[in-house]
């Protein structure tokens, strides 16, 4: 453990490195998936349609889905053979690179951000709605506002994905494949040093992962605190 905390303290180049890839992927999945699922469980918690409950059965389903399930199933669309791996578009993210590993992590995080956020917003009282439709509100102005009632709830949404994505091993490592310097985070670095026997630094990327942890559930915890003030 000493070793552990010596070699995270002597601020060594290649576990900075592995920090610092894992903050990219893991917090541009995490505003990927916001941008995306807010909207979508702000619509299901409003909005009555057809096919309403198919829909949210594929949610509740995607919110289970094994993460390396989901791995498999980017790593086949972005293969060579694949629907994407095809394709020469430069927006198309390449196996084994970071953008690959953030779109798979995207792919977990966005069903826990709707779901979550759809949940929050099917809690919010009914009359509120009805208040604001009664006001003449937009249905923007009326998503906002719900969504406003309901912040509680949609941090709650955002600190689920990001934890789940931010300690997820099996899908980074598919579609990453733990290059060193190029796609290794801190979890499947983690991984790789035990397997190694190389314990001590892999007692010290756990150590910052389980720090990092920390204080983002500790800074999420603030901001739920100061929104439902």
């Amino acid at each position: 453990m000493n070793q552990a905390i010596r070699l995270i303290l002597s601020g060594d180049p290649d576990l900075l490195e592995i920090v610092a890839l894992s903050l990219r992927v893991s917090g541009t999945a995490l505003l990927i998936s916001t941008l995306i699922g807010i909207p979508i469980g702000a619509i299901l918690g409003l909005r009555r349609f057809v096919g309403r409950p198919f829909v949210m059965a594929l949610l509740y389903t995607g919110m289970g889905f094994p993460p390396v399930v989901v791995g498999l199933l980017v790593y086949l669309l972005l293969s060579r053979n694949g629907p994407l791996g095809q394709l020469e578009a430069d927006w198309i993210p390449r196996l084994f690179t970071p953008e690959a590993m953030i779109l798979a992590q995207s792919v977990i995080a966005v069903p826990l951000v709707a779901g979550f956020t759809m949940a929050a917003v099917l809690g919010v009282d009914p009359q509120l709605q009805q208040q604001i439709r009664a006001l003449g509100a937009t249905p923007r102005q009326e998503m906002f506002t719900t969504l406003m009632e309901a912040r509680v709830g949609v941090i709650i949404a955002i600190v689920a994905a990001l934890g789940r994505i931010a300690a997820e091993v099996g899908a980074v490592m598919l579609v990453g494949g733990n290059i060193d310097g190029r796609t290794r985070v801190l979890t499947t670095a983690v991984v790789l040093e035990t397997r190694k026997g190389n314990f001590e630094l892999a007692i010290a990327l756990g150590i910052i992962l389980i720090s990092l942890a920390f204080v983002i559930n500790t800074t999420m915890l603030f901001l739920q605190r100061q929104v439902s003030k």
